[in-house]
């Protein structure tokens, strides 16, 4: 398995928690399914049929890491679009006019919003096809084939590569009793790949601490194949996970030793 490195920088990030509604909660990092969405939009990826998602996107094993700064909670307007809202705030049905301004219509409330400052991630991508991760690679340096502007969270929520994505060497990465404070975030899959005596096995996070979550990987949108909607409604797939804040302790880990990090490569295919 060939592995790519890619780092990334946002100025603000919200990875929303999907069951919190009066109050928008963030991940401390994107799920599997928002990296996915990326890797789709910068390589404007139309069509789920596509030899290149499924031979290439669908098979990538997945790392992700990060911290930030500092978290802010912000005010946004939440636009309920329901007939009753909407005469709620308009009167009836055929107005839009409020204090003598046309608006948008519909009803809408203040809603509070958590908001990561200073984000910085790291991605790993590993698949057995160099061609692949070359491909990514190659597309993210320069993404004259990107579907929308490149984001990670929200569509405000741009991104800043702090680096060429880089190929990494078996030589660069060390599975060893490792731990302390790395001071990342880090999800930790049901079960990761790391490189031991030159080959890649399976290990269970079973020994780690976290919080675990149901990830959400890859969707399929319904009805796609009729009006090609790629917002329309999704299906997801989901992956059992734990959420580390970093304190590692007693643990073999697979390490990136140019950053002196820990890698969870995960396989986003039912072996979780």
């Amino acid at each position: 398995m060939h592995l790519l490195r890619i780092k990334i920088y946002q100025p603000n990030a919200h990875y929303r928690l999907p069951f919190a509604y009066q109050r928008r909660h963030t991940y401390p990092l994107p799920p599997y399914s928002t990296v996915i969405g990326f890797l789709i939009n910068v390589l404007g990826i139309w069509n789920q049929e596509d030899n290149f998602y499924k031979e290439g996107i669908r098979k990538l094993k997945i790392s992700l890491a990060g911290k930030f700064d500092s978290k802010i909670t912000e005010y946004i307007w939440f636009r309920n679009m329901s007939k009753k809202a909407h005469i709620g705030r308009f009167s009836y049905v055929e107005n839009r006019e409020n204090n003598g301004t046309i608006e948008h219509p519909g009803g809408q409330s203040p809603m509070r919003i958590d908001v990561l400052n200073d984000v910085h991630l790291l991605i790993y991508l590993g698949h057995k096809d160099i061609d692949v991760l070359k491909r990514i690679s190659e597309e993210i340096s320069n993404p004259i084939n990107r579907l929308e502007i490149l984001h990670l969270g929200r569509a405000e929520d741009w991104i800043i590569l702090e680096e060429e994505p880089k190929l990494l060497e078996d030589s660069q990465l060390a599975y060893e009793q490792h731990g302390g404070n790395f001071k990342h975030f880090f999800w930790i899959p049901q079960n990761f790949y790391v490189l031991e005596n030159e080959s890649w096995k399976l290990v269970s996070n079973d020994s780690f601490e976290g919080l675990l979550y149901n990830l959400p990987t890859f969707s399929s949108i319904e009805g796609y194949e009729e009006n090609f909607n790629r917002h329309g409604k999704r299906t997801f797939e989901y992956v059992r996970t734990k959420l580390n804040d970093g304190l590692i302790i007693g643990q073999k880990l697979m390490i990136d030793k140019e950053l002196n990090l820990p890698i969870f490569l995960g396989d986003l295919n039912g072996r979780n």
